[in-house]
This record gives structure tokens, sequence and C-alpha cells, in this order.
């Protein structure tokens, strides 16, 4: 499905480039996409840390003008135009001295990332976000529903509010985006999709890349996982829970995805296709093991089927709450 440029689409000025974000939301919504999954976060988010979080990974370009820049598990990716840069998810408070290695490493200019973008407001994909800001000037774009949250460092999050091991260094949002917006920047587009449950702004990224003659839907899953800690049919600060994730699962099945990828790498089995692209990059005919239209429709149908499996439990022990 290819990305639609809208004529009328309001325009954002980025400081200090000569560029134009331009940010629109689809007329007609039928999707709502959901992005980057979250399949190595302990049972709750209170456990020890994956090390393959702080792990640095070689950095690579995945295809077209989208690089890998994360660990070997939390994922940050950078899409790279002319005009400047997008950075996708700014991972753990950490995290941003190995993210910008990576990007120079590559060849690029840490002060060229003109765009902060991330897939949901927890502290391992936004707790950097600060800082990034700081050192590059970016833009931070943030899903609506999700502001709050990073504004306040995590306290106004619907469940770990109070929890202090979940916050994080607060970040001023300059523009709230909202279902089916489109970020541009030089003739690259995004589409922000609202595919919210693990946190209430939850964004699934889509794009065309291209390699060769082919353009290539890439879908980054912002996390269709349910949290041990979750209570999908007795949560007061946020009682639509199980419908927005319902609605989730919707919207990710209806997507079209060649390149499949997540907020964190074991999603996607990150590790075991940077090998298979390493060894095959001597083979002209090697397919690009991103490329995983299969890979994605099976990941989707069993996080699906996870979710309706405890909201059942729940119910079952809470019927009242049903």
């Amino acid at each position: 499905m290819p990305l639609q440029s809208p004529t009328d689409c309001p325009v954002l000025q980025v400081p200090q480039v000569l560029t134009r974000l331009s940010l629109s939301r689809r007329s007609t919504l039928t999707l709502l996409g959901a992005f980057l999954a979250d399949a190595t976060l302990p049972a709750t988010l209170h456990a020890a840390p994956n090390p393959d979080w702080t792990t640095p990974l070689q950095p690579f370009r995945i295809a077209g003008n989208l690089y890998y820049v994360g660990s070997r598990d939390l994922a940050s990716y950078l899409l790279t135009t002319p005009q400047g840069h997008i950075l996708i998810n700014s991972n753990l408070i950490s995290s941003p001295p190995q993210i910008r290695a990576s990007v120079e490493k590559l060849g690029f200019h840490w002060k060229d990332v003109k765009i902060l973008l991330i897939s949901h407001a927890h502290f391992d994909h936004c707790a950097g976000s600060a800082q990034i800001k700081r050192e590059t000037g970016a833009q931070y774009l943030v899903m609506d529903a999700d502001v709050s949250v990073v504004e306040s460092g995590g306290r106004t999050d619907f469940h770990y509010s109070r929890d202090a091991s979940m916050h994080f260094p607060p970040a001023k949002v300059d523009h709230a985006l909202h279902d089916g917006e489109q970020v541009r920047l030089g003739d690259s587009v995004l589409t922000a999709h609202k595919t919210a449950g693990h946190t209430k702004g939850c964004t699934t990224w889509t794009m065309q890349l291209h390699e060769g003659n082919r353009a290539l839907n890439t879908v980054i899953v912002g996390s269709p996982n349910v949290l041990d800690d979750y209570n999908l049919t007795r949560e007061p600060n946020y009682p639509n829970m199980a419908a927005d994730f319902q609605q989730q699962f919707q919207t990710l099945k209806a997507l079209p995805c060649d390149i499949f990828l997540g907020s964190h790498g074991i999603s996607f089995n990150l590790l075991a296709k940077v090998a298979r692209q390493q060894a095959g990059a001597k083979d002209a005919f090697a397919q690009n093991p991103f490329i995983d239209p299969a890979g994605y429709k099976s990941y989707i149908a069993d996080r699906q089927q996870a979710f309706e499996k405890e909201l059942a439990k729940q119910k079952k022990a809470h019927p009242a709450n049903s």
C-alpha cells in the first residue's frame, strides 16, 4: 500500500534547517498499525534488564535509506535524507552515546538528526530523548496520548506513575501526533499509526523503502504485548485497554508488510537475521533476511493469541468486571 502524500498537509518548520517537516492526518482511517514488539520485556518492567539492551551491535543498513543503530535488543533506527535524518527510539537513559557512536560509525553526523520519534513512552524506548534533543536540536514528535507521560518523565503513566524505577528524564514534545499523521523529511515519508494498549499512545511506524526497482512496505511494530501486571478488565486509569488491544490487532493484520521490524530485536529475530545478512553478503542472489512477511504474520498471530488467552483468564477470575 503506497503512502499517500497529501497536497493540503500542514507544515512544521524545523529550526535551523532549510527543509520542511509536513504532517498530515488521513481523512479515512481504516488501520491502526502496530509497530515494534517488546518480546524481550521481562514479565514486568521491574525485572532486571536484558544485558542485550546495553550491548552494542555493529550498525548496518537494513534496506533503502534505513539503518539500524540500536543495541543487540533495544532497537533504534536512522532514516537518512539529504535534508537531515530521522531517529526512531532513544532507548535507555544510558543509550544516547551508543546510538551516536553507531550513527557516526556509519558516516553520518549526529547534528544532522532533525526529527526524533519513539515507539511508546516506556523508559526503555524514550529515556534518552532529553539528551538527544539537547545534543542535536531535533524536533520531538510523540503520539498524542503519550505526550503527558513523556513530558512528565513517566509520572503520568496509567500504570507506573507511582513507581520511581519506571521514571525517566522529562523531555519537551514539539508536536503531538495523531493517528494516521505523516512525518516527512526530504523525500522520506513515515505514517504514525496509533496502536494503543501497551501504552495509550503506542505507535507503529510504516514507510516505503526502495531497493532497486522494488518498493518495500516496512512496518516497525510499537508493541502488542500485555505486561504481566496489567489489568485488562480492571485498570481504573485505562478502562478501555482491552478494546484498544483488540483494535491494534485488527490494524496490524491489515497492514501490508515486506520488511518486519520492531522496538525489541528479539521480536523480529534481529540477531539471526544479521548473521544471515553477513553470511549472504558475497552472494548477489541472497534475499535480504529482513524481508519477512511470513514472520510478521506469524508474530502478530502469536501476540493476539497471547492477548486473548490473558483476557479470558482475567475475565474468568473477575467475571463482574467482564
